[in-house]
């Protein structure tokens, strides 16, 4: 770490049970080099950002939040290289970000803090996911992700600003992030994203030379061009024609899910996760927002030709958009193809008192649990909540790694929590391993009440770690520290990741 202040030498800010008094307590800004690594099915790239982070409030367990932002230096933008159908090439994606590093004038050993996503079509790839623990190695300050359908929805709708501008507006947004092997729909209401859905629809699904012969196809791509009556085959030419009707008819799918749920057999074929349940169209949102590598071209941004039917695609959809019965619906993302993470920004040191449930003290600390978070309604079947939370990051059962954060209302009483409690077991039930800790972070003092009523009553049979008064968001991290001394008092981080559209306050 890198403090504004020279007199302070805070080079690490890992949480610790000693630590983290002696590296928090008096600081009250300090600075943050990042990184964010996006490898996604068709593109990859890099975004280096300062950031400065100032405490809020007194105590020990202020949150810091990001007050400034400066990007460093942003790489070029590299298409995916490939060594076959089912191999990226990781030789080439490591050339290309020491040589992102190197243009930058930067280190590893420079970075305090990043992400690395891997996303789309390279998720599914042999090597995809130890691509991303190689890079989560090049430095332990990592957050690193290997973000499925879902998750990637997920993130496309943060950092493009379909969630600020959601939230600040108190409006839903319809974020549509096209990218080169897949389609992701976020709906985002009063800035809460409440559903996710992907389809097989991208500009590269069909990738050509300067000469158009074919390069590349995936599934997906002989099945809409066997829709359109046409046969594709690697080293054979691709006619203007046939490009111009894929683009066109997958547009036409695209606004299909724009307007209402799937209703064609192509659409339905295509869906890579479940559609949207109870989606109303246009009579349900405000505003559509597009985002990935398409949008550049959806908004007459670029007309760079990448190989693909990318500028056709968009202008397809532009076509499609101005005849919608909606107007003024169309709003433009603060990021397009760089809607990707700065790393992780916010830190919130926090403090969970002595209402805690902790069944094993020595399975802390822990680092880098990656948060599933609920928000548990009155009236609204707890277990539905949970698996909805769990979809979020295309997740079907409890795993490793992971911290459940509940957000509960209305009336905090005994039949509440236990059947809060109960949700909580079903869900677990779907775990293969039942050995795993159950972590839960609470933004109320029900700790204690929680994981005694899953202990004792419900005889869960695993440890539980669970902490109260923490608050957390969809995309963050948090490490869990030792209790600090005799107070019991559990020291807590939790790392946020950070986009470029995210607004400061």
């Amino acid at each position: 770490m890198h403090d504004l202040d020279e007199d302070h030498g805070h080079e690490n800010f890992e949480i610790g049970p000693d630590a983290i008094v002696e590296d928090i307590e008096g600081l009250e800004m300090f600075t943050l080099k990042s990184v964010g690594i996006d490898i996604g099915s068709s593109t990859s790239h890099l975004v280096f950002s300062q950031l400065i982070l100032r405490r809020e409030g007194a105590s020990l367990s202020g949150r810091f939040k990001v007050t400034e932002r400066k990007v460093l230096f942003r790489s070029n933008i590299m298409l995916t290289p490939y060594l076959s159908g089912t191999l990226i090439d990781i030789e080439k994606v490591k050339r290309f970000i020491e040589g992102a590093y190197k243009e930058a004038g930067l280190t590893p050993a420079d970075i305090d803090t990043g992400a690395v996503i891997i996303t789309g079509e390279a998720l599914k790839k042999e090597n995809a996911q130890p691509i991303v623990e190689y890079f989560a190695g090049h430095s332990g300050k990592f957050i690193c992700a290997a973000a499925g359908h879902n998750h990637e929805a997920l993130l496309a709708a943060y950092g493009c600003g379909a969630v600020d501008l959601s939230k600040s507006e108190h409006r839903t947004v319809l974020n549509v992030d096209v990218g080169g092997g897949t389609t992701k729909f976020s709906l985002v209401e009063n800035g809460d994203v409440t559903q996710t859905a992907a389809i097989n629809v991208g500009a590269r699904l069909i990738a050509f030379d300067d000469f158009d012969v074919v390069t590349r196809i995936e599934d997906a791509g002989r099945t809409l061009m066997r829709e359109l009556g046409y046969t594709v085959e690697l080293g054979k030419k691709i006619m203007k024609k046939e490009k111009e009707e894929l683009a066109a008819l997958m547009a036409k799918v695209l606004v299909e899910l724009i307007e209402h749920e799937p209703s064609s057999p192509l659409a339905k074929q295509l869906m890579v996760t479940p559609p949207f349940k109870n989606y109303r169209g246009l009579d349900q949102i405000d505003y559509l927002v597009f985002s990935g590598g398409v949008s550049e071209h959806v908004y007459d941004r670029d007309r760079t030709s990448y190989g693909d039917v990318g500028p056709i695609l968009g202008k397809h959809i532009r076509k499609y958009l101005n005849k919608l019965p909606k107007k003024n619906v169309l709003r433009e993302p603060i990021e397009g193809i760089r809607a990707t993470v700065i790393g992780a920004g916010e830190y919130t040191v926090q403090a969970s008192g002595n209402t805690s449930c902790i069944t094993d003290p020595g399975l802390l600390p822990v680092f880098g649990l990656k948060v599933v978070r609920a928000s548990l309604k009155q009236g609204r079947p707890v277990l539905e909540a949970l698996k909805q939370s769990l979809a979020k990051f295309d997740l079907t059962s409890w795993t490793s790694g992971l911290a459940l954060s509940l957000s509960l209302d209305g009336q905090l009483d005994y039949k509440t929590i236990r059947a809060v409690a109960e949700g909580i077991a079903a869900i677990l039930k779907s775990s293969k391993d039942n050995k795993v800790p159950l972590y839960l972070a609470l933004d109320l003092d029900v700790a204690k009440s929680l994981g005694g009523i899953l202990k004792e009553e419900l005889k869960l049979d695993r440890e539980i770690i669970a902490i109260d008064g923490i608050e957390v968001g969809d995309l963050d991290y948090i490490d869990i520290g030792e209790p600090m001394g005799i107070t019991e008092v559990i020291p807590v981080t939790v790392k946020s990741l950070m986009f470029p559209g995210t607004k400061l306050n």
